[in-house]
């Protein structure tokens, strides 16, 4: 029975994390952390840490799972170059499961986003892509919509930093053939929208997954948790727990 450890036990996703524990007969919550609390002694209690803090704080988790050999789960989004190579790095030691959406739904999202850029080629169908989420987040944009981009990027051939447009304002002229569209919306307590638009003369294709709660991505931590318990060291995700793979 894979023994938790919960980061940011006072924020939104903390608690949704304690209350999809507390529902899982198969974990037990060994020890939380929060700002100004022991990370070490923490870790030293727990098989596996789940993270869903703040990317700034990823590197201090790395260094405790890698001391106690802990098995990581990392909900975080908006890391830096720098932070995605580190987490890299320990998967050659430790087994991490690392996404960016743990909803049984939106990992449906990305396959089926995949396979429609396969179906409804670019040289008919303009791609678009939105999100929106609450007030409060503080990445854009949402680490979601990023992996959504990146599989249509390694679909259509495209790069995430040469034909990728962040909205649009002023004369900047016709749509560019290999351009991909992402609009950010931060508003109210939007959980989380996401919606992926191939758009062709006549017709318009529209693949969207909205969230009401956190207990969605909380519920598919733990099963993350629990499916990496017997896994060897690699990096997966949730594709490769869901078997989407």
């Amino acid at each position: 029975m894979p023994k938790l450890l919960i980061t940011g036990k006072s924020g939104r996703m903390g608690q949704a994390l304690l209350q999809a524990a507390a529902a899982e007969p198969l974990v037990a919550v060994a020890a939380t952390h929060d700002v100004g609390e022991d990370l070490d002694a923490a870790a030293a209690q727990a098989s596996c840490i789940i993270d869903f803090t703040v990317h700034s704080f990823t590197a201090q988790v790395v260094e405790a799972a890698l001391k106690h050999r802990t098995h990581l789960v990392i909900g975080t989004t908006g890391h830096t170059d720098a932070e995605r190579a580190m987490i890299h790095e320990a998967a050659i030691t430790l087994p991490i499961v690392y996404a960016s959406n743990y909803s049984v739904g939106v990992n449906t999202l990305f396959w089926l986003t995949r396979h429609a850029a396969r179906i409804l080629k670019q040289d008919r169908f303009d791609i678009e892509v939105t999100e929106m989420h609450h007030r409060h987040k503080i990445d854009a944009p949402s680490g979601t919509a990023r992996t959504l981009l990146e599989i249509l990027n390694a679909e259509t051939g495209t790069s995430y930093q040469d034909d990728i447009a962040h909205g649009r304002v002023g004369n900047i002229g016709p749509r560019k053939p290999r351009e991909i569209g992402m609009h950010t919306l931060r508003g109210g307590d939007v959980v989380g929208d996401h919606t992926v638009i191939f758009a062709a003369d006549g017709e318009r294709v529209e693949l969207t997954h909205k969230a009401s709660s956190r207990l969605t991505f909380a519920s598919g931590a733990v099963q993350a948790a629990i499916w990496l318990h017997d896994k060897p060291a690699g990096l997966y995700d949730m594709q490769d727990v869901l078997g989407l793979r």
